[in-house]
């Protein structure tokens, strides 16, 4: 009979439900926004129409898949974190993705946040039509992006 922390040792694997989750649940967003590219694509081939106002809708279209792609690169990196934290500390990854605690992979993550955060602007900017007030909008995303940046620049502090 295995011992209490014996089972909890192995207890561990559990997150692996959480990493094939994450890992798949990424793989599906990036394949259909890939898809949806695609689409795009064709759609704009089979007009045929060449346009100030449709190069304008390319680009907005553009910068929504950036920003789902965004969103499906931090599912993958959540899992190659879970991953790595709570499996298999030896895996093999770039310098730039290294995954020592919790806290390292809550801050690749807020660093992704921050980025769709931008390019959520970044859309709103160019779809601008002149009726919205992008003023607001971009003081509640300056409000967030620099609570977010001082909660990682605070973590690096209390590292170095």
């Amino acid at each position: 009979m295995k011992t209490m922390s014996q089972i909890l040792v192995a207890s561990r694997y559990l997150v692996l439900i959480a990493v094939l989750g994450t890992l798949v649940s990424s793989l599906i967003l990036l394949v259909y926004e890939a898809l949806v590219v695609a689409e795009g694509v064709f759609e704009i081939l089979a007009e045929g129409r060449i346009s100030k106002n449709a190069a304008k809708l390319i680009a907005v279209d553009l910068i929504q898949a950036v920003d789902v792609f965004l969103i499906a690169i931090a599912v993958y990196m959540i899992s190659l974190g879970l991953y790595v934290l709570f499996i298999d500390g030896d895996l093999a990854l770039p310098k730039w993705l290294k995954f020592r605690d919790l806290e390292d992979l809550k801050a690749n993550l807020i660093s992704i946040v921050i980025a769709v955060l931008a390019v959520l602007f970044l859309r709103e900017a160019v779809s601008w039509d002149g009726t919205r007030n992008l003023l607001e909008l971009a003081a509640a995303l300056t409000l967030v992006i620099g609570v977010l940046i001082l909660y990682l620049s605070q973590k690096g502090d209390r590292q170095g």
